[in-house]
């Protein structure tokens, strides 16, 4: 009985992988249709909640309704998801390209730290060698790559920051609202939450708040369908593994993010960008490893 229980359990956790894995690299598109979105950094952000919210609606009705006032932490995820957007766009602005990418990947270090202080999710070392091989292979794919010349690089830096900081909050926010609520419904009232304050930032800095052409509203549009698909697979598997685990695993999305690049846009990937890839997706499945139940 006790072999078909862990049986079990380890099936349902590759299932979960599976999905965060495919999640992920599905995000690993943003970068891609943000690019290609001639509204403004913020504003494009709003655009892809808007477009996410009644699919997201349709999909929380069919699992169960919409019935009820929203937790605290679909309210708390749509915050720290508007603000990791707006942070990280405006961090690409002033920064250069590398330092905008590696500062943001230093969300799996914030969100270990957290969920060892305050959900008393110890973790093993073996784990933490994994997540420190994941932030160095992601770095080591950001150097290298040109970016102009920084508008005000210590602002990016800041910013590119703090993006760090609140995308690990949403992962907790995400993480404890999925105790009690089901993906689809904690990512509707997140959207929710969180256009209103795109929406206003991008009134405050002056942005161009709708897209002028039909590529960029494409764009906008391919971004929340991206949303719904990718960040709603995350959400869900977030539900059923640890969360510096899902922290660590998603940095598979600077992965599909390079290599989109490359075939879209000729983007150059260099030797230390190609062996950077392979010391993140080695730190992912390291992770995973450590991560398992300890055999009692």
């Amino acid at each position: 009985m006790a072999d078909a229980v862990a049986d079990t359990h380890a099936a349902h956790r590759w299932q979960a992988l599976a999905v965060l894995v495919m999640g992920a690299c599905i995000i690993g598109l943003a970068a891609i249709l943000v690019r290609l979105s001639d509204a403004g950094p913020v504003a494009t952000g709003f655009w892809r909640l808007v477009f996410a919210t009644p699919l997201l609606a349709l999909m929380a009705q069919r699992a169960g309704g919409l019935r009820g006032a929203p937790s605290k932490w679909a309210l708390l995820a749509g915050v720290f998801f508007a603000l990791d957007l707006g942070f990280w766009h405006y961090g690409i602005q002033y920064t250069s390209v590398a330092n905008a990418t590696v500062l943001p990947n230093l969300t799996p270090v914030v969100v270990t730290a957290f969920a060892w202080i305050f959900l008393r999710q110890r973790p093993r070392a073996l784990f933490l060698v994994a997540v420190a091989a994941a932030v160095v292979g992601a770095s080591m794919m950001a150097i290298g790559k040109t970016g102009g010349t920084p508008r005000n690089q210590p602002l990016g830096d800041a910013l590119s920051l703090f993006t760090a900081f609140w995308y690990a909050l949403y992962f907790l926010a995400i993480t404890e609202g999925r105790k009690g609520e089901g993906a689809s419904r904690i990512m509707f009232w997140a959207g929710l939450a969180g256009a209103p304050l795109l929406l206003a930032a991008g009134a405050v800095m002056g942005e161009q708040l709708v897209p002028v052409t039909t590529a960029g509203w494409l764009a906008c549009l391919g971004l929340g369908l991206m949303h719904v698909t990718g960040q709603g697979s995350i959400a869900w598997a977030m539900g059923r593994l640890p969360t510096p685990t899902a922290s660590v695993v998603v940095l598979v999305q600077p992965v599909v993010a390079a290599a989109l690049g490359y075939l879209l846009f000729a983007e150059h990937i260099g030797p230390l960008q190609g062996l950077g890839a392979a010391v993140t997706l080695g730190g992912v499945v390291l992770a995973q490893w450590a991560s398992r139940a300890r055999p009692a």
